[in-house]
């Protein structure tokens, strides 16, 4: 039997197919009449209407390519943006570049655009020029009109100090690693804030450059009379150094040094002792990017109301750290 299709029902009806098209699908331009009489010749003939695919939205997501210290944290970021925009009817683009014209090209292609990594303002701004919701996942200036996504690193860094400071230690370091990330910053100032009102506290900040090994800032700080019992690391790339390091130069951890790391990531728990650190909601993050971008699209927000989501960390004891041994 031949297939029915639309010019079938045209034929039979002495309708055109423009006619025939538009009272199947419900659309106006047609009476009534004409619509039930196509209806009812489309179910005799038992006419199967082909809907066509509706081709669905899509957010696009930028990774900046030289960060390479946030990578695991970026991977997470990615699952969730991909999960969150699936569950929402969204299909996902992807790229790694931090050139603008190549970000911009990329953005023409897509409804709404996510930037992950330091992208800098301007290439922010060339994004929404072209019409586009724009969302962040980190930091932003004072202020800045951009919705922006982000962990808790202030009060993750006073977190620690408190941990630190109830496990009776009273000499700690900080350990930066390469400087302008402002997530390190911010948890320095953390840590910082919290134990300025102790007094009785010494509290460092080391800053961890590639040409100087870690031993070679120990025994700087030890010889300026800094004798710290505990290490609170940028990232637990930072924290397996200083492990390490310690391990090799003999101290016992924690019983003799407590190691903190920053971020949870797979390595934490691939050392002996495994790390206590911070675990950073990457996967939230990215489902985070996606729930922003929808509202801007479906127009939930105000436009001049720019959006600030943070997700909060949380401190993940593990045999890194014990309570301070008696100087």
């Amino acid at each position: 039997m031949a297939r029915v299709t639309l010019s079938t029902i045209a034929e039979m009806t002495g309708l055109s197919k423009f006619a025939v098209s538009r009272s199947l699908a419900g659309k106006d331009g047609v009476s009534d009449e004409t619509r039930r009489r196509v209806q009812q010749v489309a179910a005799e003939l038992g006419y199967q209407r082909v809907v066509e695919a509706v081709q669905a939205p899509v957010l696009g997501v930028v990774f900046h390519d030289t960060d390479l210290v946030n990578s695991e944290l970026h991977l997470l970021i990615q699952s969730g943006f991909q999960t969150e925009a699936q569950r929402g009817g969204y299909q996902v683009r992807m790229c790694w570049t931090h050139l603008t014209d190549e970000i911009v090209a990329f953005a023409r292609g897509c409804q709404g655009v996510a930037m992950v990594g330091p992208h800098p303002r301007e290439i922010m701004e060339a994004v929404r020029e072209l019409g586009l919701p724009v969302a962040r996942q980190g930091w932003v200036g004072p202020l800045e009109p951009f919705d922006t996504v982000s962990g808790t690193d202030h009060e993750a860094g006073s977190a620690v100090a408190s941990y630190l400071l109830e496990l009776g230690h009273r000499s700690i370091a900080y350990v930066h690693g390469t400087p302008g990330y402002r997530g390190r910053v911010e948890r320095f100032y953390g840590v910082r804030e919290v134990l300025e009102t102790h007094p009785e506290v010494t509290f460092r900040e080391m800053k961890f450059q590639t040409e100087m090994r870690f031993p070679q800032h120990l025994q700087e700080v030890q010889a300026d009379g800094f004798a710290p019992t505990a290490f609170f690391c940028a990232h637990d790339g930072m924290a397996l150094t200083v492990v390490s390091e310690l391990l090799r130069l003999g101290y016992r951890i924690p019983e003799d040094i407590s190691v903190i790391g920053f971020g949870d990531y797979s390595a934490a728990t691939q050392i002996s002792p495994r790390l206590t650190t911070v675990k950073v909601q990457g996967f939230q993050m990215g489902a985070g990017l996606v729930r922003i971008l929808d509202d801007r699209l479906k127009q939930r927000i105000p436009p001049d109301v720019p959006v600030r989501v943070g997700f909060v960390s949380h401190l993940v004891i593990r045999e890194s750290t014990g309570a301070a041994s008696p100087r």
